[in-house]
């Protein structure tokens, strides 16, 4: 505890728009698993948003856990199938304490960022993102 209110001031002031990750990869429910995972690998991407298609509104993340579960299991599925996190959102404005606090409520790894103004996905912002701020704070 002693912790959290020592970083709380910094992770208060820290928007998520200035520490995510810009710009979005986005899959449909039903796209094969394999092509996903070739755009992840050839992107470098751990984590990419599924998108509904109708607006693109965030339904889902595949993340490169989700990949692996998947082929373990010998499954050939769609990405949505695959899937094992839902879309959890945050606006570009919120603070870094209030993303984290939502990674850690949901259990998730990965929040997709919504523009305030539009609602439309921005960027990702991922735990590695927030750890990356913590050390800042604390080294």
């Amino acid at each position: 505890m002693i912790e959290q209110r020592t970083l709380t001031p910094t992770l208060v002031h820290v928007r998520v728009r200035d520490c995510m990750h810009p710009g979005v990869f986005t899959c449909g429910p039903n796209d094969p698993l394999a092509h996903v995972a070739t755009v992840m690998t050839k992107q470098k991407v751990h984590s990419v948003v599924i998108a509904d298609g109708a607006g693109d509104r965030p339904i889902g993340v595949l993340s490169d856990l989700d990949v692996v579960t998947a082929v373990a299991m010998g499954a050939e599925c769609t990405a949505a199938e695959a899937a094992g996190t839902e879309a959890v959102t945050v606006s570009s404005h919120d603070s870094l304490l209030g993303a984290a606090q939502l990674m850690s409520e949901h259990g998730v790894s990965h929040l997709v960022v919504l523009d305030r103004a539009s609602g439309y996905p921005v960027g990702v912002l991922s735990t590695l993102d927030v750890a990356a701020v913590y050390a800042e704070a604390t080294g």
